[in-house]
Parts: structure tokens; sequence; C-alpha cells
């Protein structure tokens, strides 16, 4: 057997596969004699027929199926002894049906190649944009974390995120209350009126103390929503309709939350025995907890703005094996007309040079993904849904079945892995490139990330607030 590689082109040729009958004559034997073994052919007792109608037989089919097998096999091996980086898959380029009846064969495929690619990574400069964790952020965290440690006392009162509780009276429409056994009353009702959809309904309480009436208007401080309506009155949503209109709730008691006190034991809880032992410190780990939740947003503004470097550095000029790919594209997708291949081609370039880059400098940076990083992959994923969907309390149960599930899925397993990989690469060009950091606030972060979402009609998210 002999193969070589026939170049047409910088980028394009074909690996010429020429095979004579000691190439395939042995393995046609064997598969007729498995033939013969395996199958029960009309005629003869399995096992028992002879080569000669083996051959007269099935001659030509297994024949057939050993020359495309072993042309194939040959045309892989020597491409991958060879190490040609090539795009897509090798195109059989078999013209007029092969002649059965010779010993001989050459077979054709053809290729298309990928450019070299010389990177130089160690000597670029990157941006890196930190966002700078202000006084006002560090009193906002410092109000939410003491509210969360806070405990729930009964105040006389209302008070920003306050329950208010007390009995709850239907009204007639001329505001008197309504009686009756149709009547609706809760004597044990709470309300949440930092919580009302409508904050004309919420003004209502500010101010109030125990003691006061206020008339309000259930589905209006819902929304109509009837869930909600049927829960805040202690009825059943089938009687829905029989709660339209205002009710008075006479006010008996606020719960409100009264903030952890700075202290030691307030410090330990938050951040663990003997951390924290005074204010300065405290304020200090409250704003590294701040900048170790903006920084997800630094590292993905980098990981953009290094692909649009790559992008433009490698991939402007980058030549590519466009009759090859035209081939490759109709042959592999049937629902591509070829009239319209022309505009296929064109719009799927920026993938294929990205793909090019982004394998060559994983391979340059010896960028790997092992399984740890694909379970860590899930669980970051896992736990972005809980979160968003208001269950981070239920993680330490639910994680596990989350990541489980994920990754016994091929199509979610492949997403996970490509997400690990990324992360891989560019974490290692972080490390590679030389930075050029810069702190900037939150609001000109934002104006950087506008600027690029605009440029490119592609979205790079960016912290609305700090994270809790």
């Amino acid at each position: 057997m002999d193969v070589t590689l026939e170049k047409t082109g910088e980028l394009e040729g074909f690996v010429v596969v020429k095979i004579e009958e000691a190439d395939y004559a042995d393995r046609v034997k064997k598969e007729l004699k498995e033939i013969g073994q395996k199958r029960q052919i009309p005629g003869f007792r399995k096992g028992h027929i002879d080569m000669n109608q083996l051959r007269k037989r099935f001659g030509n089919e297994v024949k057939a199926h050993v020359l495309n097998e072993v042309s194939a096999d040959a045309c892989l091996k020597y491409i991958e002894d060879n190490k040609l980086d090539i795009l897509g898959q090798p195109i059989p380029a078999q013209d007029e049906e092969i002649d059965l009846n010779t010993k001989d064969y050459t077979f054709r495929y053809e290729i298309g190649l990928a450019p070299e690619l010389k990177l130089d990574l160690a000597n670029a400069t990157l941006p890196f944009y930190n966002i700078a964790v202000t006084d006002q952020m560090i009193d906002e965290q410092d109000k939410n974390m003491r509210q969360q440690a806070g405990e729930q006392v009964p105040a006389q009162e209302y008070a920003e995120r306050a329950l208010v509780k007390g009995s709850i009276m239907q009204l007639n429409e001329d505001g008197t209350i309504k009686e009756g056994d149709d009547a609706i009353q809760v004597t044990d009702g709470i309300l949440a009126p930092f919580l009302f959809k409508s904050e004309t309904e919420a003004k209502k309480f500010e101010g109030t103390k125990v003691g006061d009436k206020v008339v309000f208007n259930p589905f209006d401080t819902c929304d109509g929503n009837e869930a909600e309506v049927a829960s805040m009155l202690h009825i059943d949503r089938a009687d829905i309709e029989k709660a339209r209109g205002n009710f008075e709730i006479t006010i008996t008691e606020y719960i409100v939350n009264r903030p952890a006190e700075l202290g030691q034991e307030y410090y330990d809880k938050v951040f663990g025995a003997d951390k924290v032992h005074n204010e300065e410190e405290y304020r200090k780990a409250v704003a590294d907890m701040i900048a170790r939740a903006l920084q997800p947003n630094s590292n993905q503004l980098f990981t953009r703005q290094a692909e649009d470097y790559l992008m433009d550095t490698y991939g402007a000029g980058m030549a590519l094996p466009v009759s090859f790919l035209r081939k490759f594209m109709l042959r592999t997708n049937s629902e591509i007309k070829e009239e319209d291949i022309d505009g296929v081609v064109e719009r799927n370039i920026p993938a294929i040079k990205w793909e090019i880059i982004e394998n060559k400098v994983a391979e340059q940076l010896g960028v790997k993904v092992t399984e740890e990083d694909v379970k860590a992959a899930a669980r970051s994923y896992g736990m972005e849904q809980l979160q968003q969907y208001g269950m981070s309390h239920m993680a330490d149960q639910m994680l596990d079945y989350f990541v489980d599930n994920m990754l016994k899925d091929e199509k979610q397993r492949r997403q996970l892995v490509h997400m690990a990989f990324n992360g891989n690469l560019f974490h290692a060009i972080h490390n590679i490139v030389k930075l050029d950091e810069k702190t900037v606030s939150l609001e000109e972060f934002r104006a950087l990330v506008a600027t690029l979402n605009n440029a490119t009609g592609e979205q790079v998210a960016a912290e609305e607030t700090p994270a809790e």
C-alpha cells in the first residue's frame, strides 16, 4: 500500500491511497468465511458452503466493502501519522464506480487544511478592568447582611419592610363593614405592604401605628393574582369573586426586622470564628466580599476582549480552503441548496476561524479538560439555576441531583465540556498575556460593556448590584 499527499493548493489537496491485492485479500477471505459460518444460505447447511460459492454469491459485495474500509482507514492513519490539521472530514473523491474485476486500486480523498498560525501570546497586552468597591456599596451590603442576620420583633409603628398584623373586614360599597354569613372576615390577617405590586396601596401603611385602620383593595395589591388574594383573605379560590372591593384592617401589631448589631458574635457568624475583630476589619472583609462577587464580570469582559483581540490579530488575514468547505457543507447537510452554498460558507467563516484559533491556543498552552472540570462547571451552572428560581437555600439537597442528571444527558454533557474548556482556555490566556489592569467605577464598567454590545450586537453581562 502506498499513501501520499497530493496538494492542489496551499490549503487543499488529496490523500491518495494506492492498494494492491495483498492489502485486502486476506480480509476479504476472512469476511467471506464469517458469512459462510453465520448466515443461513438457501441450499446449504450453515457452515457447509465452500469458498468458491461464497465468492460467487458475495464476493463483489464484500470486496467493495473491504476496499472502502481499508482505503478510508489508510487515509485517516496517514493524516494522524503526519499530524495533518484538517478541517471537517476527508471527502471520498471517486468519480466513477470502481471495477471489482481488477486487483489494484487508487482511492483519492479530498481534504482541507487548517492554516498555520504563529501565536505570540506572551508578548500580547490586554486590558483587564476591575470594578472599584465604593463606600456606598459597602454600606448597602452591610445593611443587607445585617438584615439577613437580624431577628423579627414586634413593633408599635410601621417601619420599612414591616409585616402588618390585624383583623381584616370586608366593606360594603358605602364603606361600612359587611356583616352576615357571606361576609369575609379574617381575625388573624397578615399583610406585607413592601411586596405589594401597587405603590399606591403600599403607601397607605406608611406612618401608621397600632390601633389605626387602613382601607385597601386586595386585588390591587397583587395585580389581581387570585392565588395571592385567596391566601391573603384565607378563602378558597372558588370564592374569589366574592372578595372584590375594599377591605379594612385594624392594626394590632407590626413585625419588623431588627438588624444584627455589630460585634464579635455577628462577625463570627458571618465570616467565621476569630476572622474579624472590629468595624475596620469588618468593612474590609465586606469590601473583599463585594470585590469577589464583581470579579466574574471582569473575567467575562476580559474573555470577550481577548476573543476579539485573537480574531483581529490572527483571524483577519486568515486564508481558508473555501472550495473544500463548500463541498464539505453540501455533503454533510442535505438541507443546503447548491445555489445557497456561498452565503452559507460566508456566514460560517467567523466560527470556523475562531475554532481554528482556539484549538491552536489550547494546543500551545496545554489546555485540557478533566472530569473534575466538567463536574465543577455542572455545579456552577446548577447553582445559577437554583438561585434564578429562588432555591439557593436548597442547594445542599438538590445540587448533587442537578449535577448527576446533567452529566447523564449527552447533549448537556457536551455543553458542560465546552463550558469547562472555555473557562480553562481563557484562564490560561489570562495567565500568559501581559495585563493592563485598570480600576473603574461600576458606571464606567457598564459604559464599556454597553459600547462593546452596541459595536458587536452580542451581549456581555454587567453586574447591576453587588451580590449579597
